[in-house]
Parts: structure tokens; sequence; C-alpha cells
């Protein structure tokens, strides 16, 4: 019950902003010029500056496990690309491949993965270093994905695109350069580290908010199929297939948790954002971070009661 309990109170309030995204919207109080430039504020500014954050404050060299990181890499490595092989192969619009795929590998290991293991034993334990050897690679291949399967084509190459995409987003700027300030211990003055916090802060509001404005239920039912099958993958078929494996490999306790958040926790409201911003299909993403995160309330909470129930957690 208990477990329960906190899963409601990690994911009814944020479901609660989107639904008051769309509720000013319909009230007038912020219309759709507001939203597209809060999008675009968000992606550009707040998201970089929350990796950024997130990446300073985690001390690499003296929490760096080589066999878990490893585990948690290739394991997202394989899953990114054995759904956006499977997906290009089984969805006939291809226009919506770079949302569904997105949608269906990318978790909120950021933003509710400190949360929850702080919630369970007190701190952050491994949450950080899962997010080191997962969250660069949700949003790489995201660039990657979103850039080659855009509804906007040019007549560059698609690699170079890929490329140019890759160097130039905003996203991947802020991990980079959070990276490398975590391995070199740098140390910011506080005028600016606050600065940055206070950019920081507002990234999942306000891109929840701008969702929730942008979001429109008839054209999200139209697209109920591919919600449906991305949300069965996001929370309930990547955790089934890789937490066995977590388990035979040996990871227990905080570890284990942590990995439980990179495969089941619902898709970031960042999976949305991108799409709108590099020409995917922005009614999809929008309705699978909606449906991932209202569902997650039952997945996550049976997912750690399996775990409990077994004695591979405590």
């Amino acid at each position: 019950m208990e477990s329960f309990i906190f899963s409601l109170n990690a994911t009814i309030p944020v479901f609660s902003i989107i639904i008051v995204g769309n509720l000013l919207k319909r009230l007038g109080i912020i219309d759709s010029a507001f939203s597209n430039t809060a999008e675009k504020f968000v992606f550009k500014v707040c998201l970089p500056c929350l990796l950024f954050q997130d990446l300073t404050g985690t001390d690499i060299r003296n929490n760096f496990d080589l066999s878990y990181v490893s585990f948690c890499f290739l394991s997202t490595l394989a899953s990114i690309i054995i759904i956006w092989i499977v997906g290009k192969k089984i969805i006939r619009d291809k226009s919506i491949v770079g949302a569904f795929v997105q949608g269906s590998y990318r978790s909120s290991a950021a933003i509710l993965g400190v949360a929850f293991i702080q919630n369970i034993y007190g701190t952050s334990g491994m949450a950080p270093i899962m997010i080191i050897a997962s969250v660069p690679l949700y949003n790489i291949f995201a660039v990657i994905i979103l850039t080659i399967e855009s509804n906007e084509k040019s007549k560059d190459s698609t690699v170079k695109r890929a490329v140019a995409g890759i160097i130039k987003n905003p996203i991947i700027i802020g991990i980079a350069a959070g990276l490398t300030a975590s391995y070199l211990n740098i140390e910011l003055p506080r005028m600016i580290d606050k600065s940055i916090s206070n950019l920081a802060v507002m990234a999942s509001s306000l891109a929840l908010i701008s969702l929730g404005a942008s979001f429109e239920g008839k054209k999200a039912l139209a697209k109920i199929k591919p919600t449906a099958a991305a949300s069965m993958i996001k929370l309930i078929i990547l955790a089934a297939v890789f937490l066995p494996v977590a388990v035979y490999l040996g990871f227990r306790d905080q570890k284990l948790i942590a990995i439980v958040i990179m495969f089941a926790s619902p898709c970031t409201p960042t999976a949305y954002i991108m799409a709108k911003n590099m020409h995917g299909d922005e009614t999809l993403a929008g309705s699978i971070v909606v449906a991932t995160t209202f569902f997650s309330a039952i997945t996550m909470t049976g997912w750690i009661y399996l775990m409990k129930s077994l004695a591979l957690i405590r």
C-alpha cells in the first residue's frame, strides 16, 4: 500500500499539471502562441540546464561502477535499436515512426528516478549512475531518430542532417557540458549555479503545461493504436525482458530499483518537446506521454511489489 501511494504521489501531480495546461488553454488564459514559445524555451534553455545540473551533481569518479554502467548502457542501446528496427517494419504510416520509437524507450529517469530511490532508501543511491549510462543515449538517439524520421525532409543527406542535428542540439550540448564539468569536478560560482538552477527548475512544469495546452484529444484518439503499443512497450515489455537479466547478473536493492525506473517509468515530457521542435509527430508523442504517465501509477507499483515479494529489494 505504501508503494502504491508513493507511485500515485509521483505520477498524479504530473498528470494534473497536464490537465491544468489544457484547462488554461480552454479558458483562454494561455493560447497556442504561448504554448509554442514555451516549448521552444524549454527545449533550448530549460532542459539543457536541467540535464547539466543533474550530471554536475553526480560524482562520476567515485560512484562509477563499470559492470552496472555497462549493463545500463548496453541494455538501453539494445532496446532502442530493436524498437527502431521493429517500428520501421511494422508501422505503415512512416511519418509517426520517430515519435513512436522515441516514446517507446524514453523514460523519466532524471525526473522520477532520484525521487523513487530517495523515498525507498533515503538517498539517491544508484540513480545518478543509471542516469549517466542511459539519459545521454536517450537524447542522442532521439536526435538521430527524429532527424532521420523527420516529417520535414531536406536536400541534405540523412547522415549529414543527423550529425548536424546532434552537434547543434541544445540537449546534447547540455549533456556534454555536464559530463565534462562532473568529470573535471568543476565548481561554478554560486551566482551562475543558482541561475542555472532557476532555469532548470522550470523545465518539467513548463513542459507539462505546454503539453496540456497543445494536447488534442480527438487527434490522440485517432492514433490510439500506436499510443497503446508504445505504452505497452514502455511500461511492461522492456522491463519484462531486461529485469530478469539484471537479476541474473546479481543486481539488487538500489541498483535494481534504478533499473526498474530506467525501463518502466513513464515517457518523459521531453519526448513531446523534442518531437514538436524536430518535425516529428507531436500529437502521438504527447499522447504517449499522457498515457504512460497515467498508467504508470499502476505498472510501477506492480513492478516494485514484484521485486519486494521476490526479496530482490529491501
